[in-house]
């Protein structure tokens, strides 16, 4: 249990609030303020900030202050990135930490683990098909090995990005399984339908991402009666962003991410998020101003 903030540190919460307040209100104002739950979701969203921020270690809480007085941190002409697979590159994540020395003898201070938070087993399209955002790969290791790894990396001044999946989760996320079981508040994070028109609707005018092994861009499920949106693979079902629960939800992911150590997350499939029928379902307007206010 995170304990009590003090004084300034809430002084400082609330002066970070008021400074992203113009990228974020106005925002989930024009996608969610018609939705019947849109001042409970303020509020859920706004707890859950400061219990992310009550929760965040003091030496990230030292970090945040520094890159708010340099806040083209990231862009640094001493900014020299590396990309790799932890299995590739290191085996595990243990073996990351061997690897420390050889990063730093190249000047490297931007490093990004390829996919590592815990795919579903099998096939998991190179590990874009999350099944738990809280946890990583156990191939790689376990949470306390990433966040030992990840406090050694800031002790030496690299920066740490991982990829977070925004579009859609492994269908053997607790959500979906949920969802399949007939949890209607966990069918509503996705978008599942009960007949096949509206998919043969929206269909019309959808591209086919991978056409050869996946073709369509919906898949039917018999055994619980929806035909779910699968724009990517049949193990990847989307998400509702429609929903104001799923970007609380993936708020609070993202929170518990930042806590461990990650400095930057690359939001992966964006263009996909928001659906609107007659289109490509590609870059709508919505998707923008859901990037605002996430990285707000």
């Amino acid at each position: 249990m995170a304990k009590a903030p003090s004084k300034s540190d809430e002084a400082i919460f609330q002066l970070r609030m008021a400074r992203s307040a113009p990228d974020l209100w106005p925002m989930l104002e024009a996608l969610y303020g018609q939705h019947p739950g849109y001042a409970q979701f303020c509020a859920d969203l706004t707890q859950a900030l400061a219990e992310g921020w009550a929760a965040r270690p003091a030496d990230l809480k030292l970090l945040d202050l520094k890159r708010d007085l340099e806040p083209d941190w990231f862009q640094r002409a001493d900014m020299a990135g590396y990309v790799f697979y932890i299995d590739r590159f290191a085996g595990t994540l243990t073996g990351v930490l061997d690897k420390l020395d050889y990063l730093d003898d190249l000047g490297i201070t931007y490093v990004h683990f390829m996919p590592c938070l815990k795919p579903r087993p099998g096939d998991s399209d190179g590990g874009y098909s999350v099944m738990d955002y809280r946890s990583i790969n156990p191939d790689y290791g376990t949470l306390k090995e990433f966040k030992a790894v990840s406090t050694e990396l800031r002790g030496r001044g690299i920066s740490l990005c991982i990829d977070l999946v925004l579009n859609h989760t492994a269908k053997e996320h607790d959500w979906a399984r949920k969802a399949a079981a007939g949890d209607r508040d966990a069918q509503d994070m996705y978008l599942m339908f009960d007949s096949p028109e509206m998919p043969q609707a929206y269909s019309k005018t959808l591209v086919e991402v991978f056409p050869d092994n996946a073709p369509g861009n919906f898949t039917h499920y018999p055994e619980f009666g929806k035909w779910v949106w699968t724009t990517f693979n049949e193990h990847q079902w989307d998400l509702n962003w429609a929903n104001p629960r799923v970007f609380l939800e993936i708020t609070k992911i993202m929170l518990h991410l930042a806590n461990t150590g990650v400095d930057i997350l690359r939001l992966d499939a964006v263009a996909f998020m928001w659906k609107r029928m007659g289109t490509r379902c590609q870059s709508e307007p919505e998707v923008h101003m859901l990037l605002q206010a996430l990285r707000a």
